[in-house]
């Protein structure tokens, strides 16, 4: 049964009342669901569009029970791996993650064209069109296994032709959304992940490696070459011995039954050694019979007529003193005759990994051309056989267009360079913001001169960045206590991840600041500041205090009116807010000093005052169930009873957000004691004074915000 189509074609499935996700629906505040592209036993693929970019991207979403499942959530591990890969016949993955209602979804490119598996089920594809995709997967491959990453699930259904060209072939994986009623299924598990009708041998076995990918390229290129799926076996033990054998390629055509017995081979040595060699083998095979014509010596009678002919010729020459002519004229008899490259093709890159060149050029002079433009952009020379000697240039033009556009890629930490005929593909990796659109520009602007199509995909990097890079860009904003990375990665955050700031800072301005400032280092990765936004009083305290843990001491809210606690610590006008400090019932010969930060400027001592001078923890206070609870702000009730020094409603003056601050000590934070009210200045003066005179006095910090509102 044909694939549903995830990637591929405008057309979308009409909504089902158990859609995992809703048209309209925006995820991670990104990406709006436009429709539904395939369903599965296990999930659902999704077309959707990035608010920011504009660009449409496909999103595969697991089933809620599917998305707790180790075995299928490494799957999507897995292929989201493949984002490391930039190359045009790979597709790009972006982002792997989870909603709040415990879907796991990723997200990739949307890519236009039919599947092998939707043009077999129309038609039977001809052997030259079946090369010409084998080179451009086998292309793919190469990037691939080059990140260490082996597919295992290569099939017709995870080739797409973008566009429906041959020679824009990519590959894909969706496995998990196809139709598991009929057809070749994917298995997922501890031991095999694949589908039996194109897996190798040693699959059956869990184990899979590089040349494994190579066999089903094989088994992929004969199901299209048939126009039907191969039969694996209908039981294990079928299954198995059928592996042992060689696939039935009788009736295929030359050179592709050659390559597919090869790519096929039971036995690894047997096999294709890499995906590397099947492009080299390929750049000879994928060519008419000229090549092998001019190479081959002439038999029987027709060929000794010919000779005797060229030998009466050079006697003739030869008496006429023609022979220095003759050696020019006949020069060319000696060469092979070139072959023709439909389409004409160059394929380059260069990364961590390496530097690559491949593809065709109309001469040789041309192909010192091609070699000295990529030896300027990476650095590196390649090899004289990096090119091979082909007709069918598309225009006199071509040759120079495309080292013009060899030129455009440096400066790029990554590239890949896909050119086929005039249109061509462009993926890449910038350090910048900056440099990722002067490249897009200008390698526009390069292809629209030469009269090329050209798509350009320039992701901002870099590919790691460092959690030390993120604190760094965050530090001059932490001027209101801690602020910074939550829970970061060890080895830091890849491409795609989501970066989240917790902490508190100073205005809605300084948040505002803060995330351009992160969003220009941190290349295309998602943000999000959970930031408490406080005021400039608060921020004036918060910046003197030590950083300790408030293990010892915590701070109850409440309602003056009812008795009730107050989670949340906002507070309307009219309400009258109470606060205890709340602390081990066993925690003695310590210290307890509390105060408000007001967001009117000032500071309020709230304990010790003049009611209360002692504040030794044991002093104070009353012990309920094995804890001691000190009311440091009391009902509008006690106080008038004579029970309490202090307590406040909110009012218009009061708005905005106050916070309680209490600091448990070894001996008296202040020796002496203070106002009852005294300016933010003042007191952060003083308390850093301390600090510095008294290190390591303060044990234990707790603080709970009052924010206070209309």
């Amino acid at each position: 049964m044909p694939d549903p189509g995830p990637l591929r074609g405008p057309g979308m499935i009409g909504p089902l009342p158990g859609d995992i996700f809703r048209q309209g629906q925006v995820l991670n505040h990104t990406y709006e669901i436009e429709g539904v592209l395939g369903r599965g036993g296990t999930g659902e693929v999704y077309r959707a569009k990035n608010q920011i970019s504009g660009r449409i991207v496909a999103i595969k979403a697991l089933n809620a029970r599917f998305s707790g499942n180790d075995d299928y959530i490494q799957l999507m591990r897995r292929e989201e791996q493949m984002r490391d890969v930039l190359n045009d016949a790979v597709v790009r993955y972006t982002e792997c993650s989870r909603t709040d209602q415990g879907h796991v979804f990723l997200v990739m490119d949307f890519i236009d064209g039919p599947s092998m598996n939707d043009v077999m089920a129309r038609r039977r594809m001809d052997a030259r069109e079946l090369m010409i995709i084998a080179h451009r997967v086998a292309e793919g491959l190469v990037a691939a296994h080059a990140r260490g990453i082996v597919h295992r699930d290569l099939s017709p259904d995870n080739v797409v032709l973008r566009d429906g060209e041959a020679g824009r072939a990519t590959i894909i994986d969706f496995g998990i959304a196809k139709d598991t009623s009929t057809g070749a299924k994917t298995i997922v598990g501890n031991e095999f992940a694949g589908k039996y009708e194109y897996a190798a041998p040693e699959q059956l076995e869990g184990r899979a490696e590089k040349r494994s990918d190579l066999y089903a390229l094989g088994a992929t290129l004969l199901a299209a070459f048939r126009g039907q799926v191969p039969f694996a076996g209908s039981t294990p033990g079928e299954i198995v011995r059928r592996k042992q054998s060689r696939l039935d390629t009788e009736g295929v055509p030359e050179p592709l039954k050659g390559l597919i017995d090869w790519l096929t081979a039971p036995a690894l040595a047997d096999r294709a050694p890499s995906a590397e060699a099947v492009v080299a083998r390929l750049n000879e095979v994928l060519r008419p019979n000229a090549r092998r014509a001019g190479r081959q010596a002439p038999h029987g009678g027709e060929s000794r007529k010919r000779g005797n002919w060229a030998l009466l010729l050079v006697l003739l020459l030869g008496l006429a003193g023609g022979g220095a002519w003759y050696a020019g004229l006949f020069e060319g008899w000696n060469q092979p005759v070139l072959p023709v490259a439909a389409p004409y093709l160059l394929t380059a890159s260069a990364g961590p990994q390496g530097a690559a060149l491949s593809g065709n050029a109309p001469d040789a002079g041309s192909a010192q051309r091609l070699r000295q433009a990529f030896a300027g952009a990476t650095g590196t020379t390649p090899p004289e056989t990096a090119l091979t000697l082909a007709t069918g240039v598309p225009d006199d033009r071509w040759v120079e267009n495309v080292a013009a556009g060899l030129g455009q890629m440096q400066g790029l930490a990554e590239w890949a360079l896909s050119v086929t005929d005039n249109t061509l593909a462009v993926t890449g990796l910038a350090d910048s913001r900056d440099l990722a659109a002067d490249r897009t520009t200008a390698i526009s602007d390069w292809a629209g001169q030469a009269g090329m199509t050209a798509r350009i995909d320039i992701a901002i990097g870099p590919r790691l960045l460092p959690v030390q890079a993120v604190r760094d860009v965050v530090q001059p904003f932490a001027l209101c206590g801690p602020l910074g990375p939550d829970a970061p990665p060890e080895a830091g955050y890849a491409l795609g991840d989501t970066i989240v700031i917790t902490g508190a800072i100073e205005t809605e301005a300084a948040r505002g600041k803060l995330q351009q400032a992160l969003e220009d280092a941190i290349g295309d990765r998602q943000l999000r500041i959970d930031a408490t936004i406080l005021n400039a009083d608060l921020c004036a305290v918060r910046r003197v205090l030590p950083q300790l843990e408030s293990d010892r001491l915590s701070i109850w809210l409440g309602d003056g009116a009812t008795g009730q606690v107050n989670l949340s610590g906002i507070y309307h006008a009219g309400e009258n807010p109470v606060v205890e400090v709340l602390a081990p019932a066993d925690l003695t010969g310590l210290s307890l000093w509390v105060v408000v930060v007001d967001n009117t400027g000032a500071v309020y001592n709230l304990l010790p005052n003049l009611k209360q001078e002692a504040h030794d923890l044991a002093d104070v206070g009353a012990v309920e169930n094995g804890q001691r609870r000190i009311r440091v702000l009391h009902s509008l009730e006690d106080v008038k009873n004579g029970i309490g020094t202090f307590a406040t409603t909110v009012d218009e003056d009061s708005f905005g957000k106050s916070e309680i601050i209490a600091f448990l000590s070894k001996t008296s934070l202040f020796g002496i004691r203070r106002p009852k009210d005294e300016s933010i200045a003042s007191f952060a003066e003083a308390l850093a004074q301390i600090l510095r005179d008294e290190p390591g006095n303060i044990v234990s910090i707790a603080s709970r915000v009052i924010d206070a509102r209309p």
